[in-house]
This record gives structure tokens, C-alpha cells and sequence, in this order.
């Protein structure tokens, strides 16, 4: 069993004059790790990431994650090399496929999605080791005698993680990458059998995003969680859902609901205890443990509510 790091997510619409006392903050109560978001048309992840690292002096930092065809892959190296060299061991690296409508809106979305992050991890974390790389004739990622200067070449380098979901996908982490982040819901069913179809050859890191509330009043806990799930059920989460026992219920609960708003309202509180980390801190630390048990490392909480920063000391109490 595997007791996981308690991470907390900086929200993608946090103001910007906000950021950096939330990472402060999160780090003041004692959270191991912080992980920033990038999503189109909000904030870049390295320069989020460089900013959150300068202005605290112990929290480690996870971008999670960049979309790999956004970034020429050795232009992201510079950048996560540039990280790992001013903070050695307080970054971790998450790449991925990127949302596809997102990915094809600026011209990026690659021919072979699956073949193009693979080959885009493997250069990567060659890059970081201080490798000169070159691809074969037709490869997807295209590098002709690339490598860092000996002088950006990290000490620690850090680990590369891939932001996936589907079973290739999955299975394409546990070949080339050090581990997985996990979008949000993390329930322990999806968990176990996202690390199944991972299958590495040594345990992987996993990350595990979850929507939290954490409140004396379970049922307060509950209702806010819920303002966190309205996208539930929409195509990209099914295989976050599929291996949950009330799957098929909760898609029929999506289907007649005139807004995703109203669906939130009508989750029945034991599907939200498995579909968010919600409750009083007892609760959410036994949820917690269970995804631990499940394979998780590294449990990454999403504030919710209206002000992400106070959320964060109602979080904390289960440290």
C-alpha cells in the first residue's frame, strides 16, 4: 500500500495577483506538492511553475501538463532543464496529447497523436540526460544532432510524467515515461485500472487529480464538491467512470438533465463520495489511503468554492 503525497492544484482561473500567495499559502500548510495547470488561453506551465518555485523555498511543482505538440520538443527540454538546474529536485514534468479540439484550433493536433507523444517523451528525457539525439528518417519528432549545453543539463533530472487517459495511451506511459498524471475523478476503481493498463516494469508515480471539499458537516462538503463535477459524464470522462458501478446510471442521470448544473444537483451523495475527495477530514483521509491502496502517489486536491485560496486551510486539515 502506497501512502500518497498530498499535492494541491493552483486553478487555471486563479487571478494573477493571486498566484503566487497561493503557492505560498499551500506551502505554509504544509503541502508536499503544488501543480499548475496549462489550458488554452489561460497560463503558460513553465512560466507558472518558474514563478510558484522562485517564491517558495520547499514545495515540489508539477506542471500538468503541457500538450507535447504545442512545444518543439527541444525548445521544451530548455525549459525544463532551465527548471531543474534553479530548483534540482522540486519539478516534475507532465506532457500529454492535449485536448484534441484545443490542439487542432491552433494547427497542432499531430497525424499519429499516439506515435507523436511517444517518440516526443523518449527525446525528451534523452535531451535531459544530456544526450545528443537524432530521429530516424520519418519519425514524428524531427531532431538532427540536438542536445542541451553541458552547462543546462540538470543535476536532477526530473521526472517526466504523461497526462493520459485511454489504454494506448496508458500503456504508451509505462514504455517511455516515469509515471502518469491523472485527470480528476480519481475514484480507486479508475485508479487500479489505470495503473493495470500502464504496466510498467517498475511502480510508476501516479498523480491523481480529485475535485475536494473538506468540512465538518459532510453534507456541506458534499454540496460544494458537487459545483466541481458538472462536466462528469461528458465523453472525455468515460474511462474515468467506466470501471465505477453506477457507470451506466450516472450516463443515463447526464442524458435527461437539461444542464450540466442540474445534473450536478442531482449526483446522489455516495456516487459524489466516490467521484470527488469530499466530506469531513476523517472521510477524505480514508478516501485518500484508498486511492493509495489503489496505486496512487501523489493525491492532488482541487479547491473548490469561490475564494481557491481560503479553500486551501479547510484542505489542509487532512495532513
Amino acid at each position: 500500500m502506497t501512502t500518497p503525497s498530498l499535492g494541491v492544484l493552483l486553478p487555471r482561473d486563479l487571478p494573477a495577483d493571486r498566484v503566487l500567495e497561493h503557492a505560498r499559502r499551500a506551502e505554509a500548510l504544509g503541502f508536499d506538492e503544488l501543480w499548475v495547470v496549462e489550458d488554452l488561453g489561460f497560463r503558460g506551465g513553465a512560466a507558472q511553475a518558474a514563478a510558484v518555485l522562485a517564491a517558495t523555498e520547499r514545495i515540489h511543482v508539477g506542471i500538468g501538463i503541457v500538450p507535447a505538440a504545442s512545444r518543439d520538443v527541444a525548445f521544451a527540454a530548455m525549459d525544463a532543464a532551465t527548471l531543474a538546474r534553479l530548483f534540482p529536485g522540486r519539478v516534475t514534468f507532465g506532457i500529454g496529447h492535449g485536448m484534441p479540439d484545443w490542439m487542432r484550433s491552433v494547427g497542432r493536433w499531430p497525424a499519429r497523436p499516439l506515435t507523436y507523444l511517444e517518440e516526443y517523451t523518449v527525446a525528451l528525457r534523452a535531451l535531459l540526460r544530456g544526450e545528443t539525439v537524432t530521429t530516424a528518417p520519418g519519425a514524428a519528432v524531427v531532431l538532427d544532432g540536438v542536445a542541451l549545453d553541458p552547462s543546462s543539463v540538470p543535476d536532477v533530472v526530473p521526472d517526466v510524467l504523461l497526462g493520459v487517459r485511454g489504454p494506448r495511451s496508458l500503456a504508451a506511459a509505462g514504455r517511455v515515461a516515469q509515471g502518469v498524471v491523472l485527470a480528476e475523478p480519481c475514484a480507486p476503481a479508475y485508479v487500479r485500472a489505470a495503473v493495470a493498463q500502464v504496466a510498467a516494469p517498475t511502480p510508476p508515480r501516479v498523480v491523481a487529480y480529485d475535485v475536494a471539499a473538506v468540512d465538518d458537516d459532510e453534507a456541506r462538503a458534499l454540496a460544494l464538491a458537487r459545483t466541481g463535477l458538472t462536466w462528469i459524464g461528458e465523453p472525455d470522462w468515460v474511462p474515468h467512470v467506466a470501471p465505477l458501478p453506477f457507470a451506466a446510471d450516472l450516463a443515463a442521470l447526464r442524458a435527461r438533465c437539461a444542464s450540466p448544473e442540474e445534473f450536478a444537483a442531482a449526483l446522489p451523495d455516495a456516487w459524489v463520495r466516490e467521484l470527488a475527495l469530499a466530506g469531513t477530514p476523517a472521510d477524505v483521509r480514508e478516501r485518500i489511503a484508498a486511492r493509495g491502496a489503489a496505486g496512487a502517489t501523489t493525491c492532488v486536491l482541487f479547491p473548490t468554492g469561490p475564494d481557491p485560496v481560503a479553500a486551501l486551510e479547510s484542505l489542509a486539515r487532512v495532513r
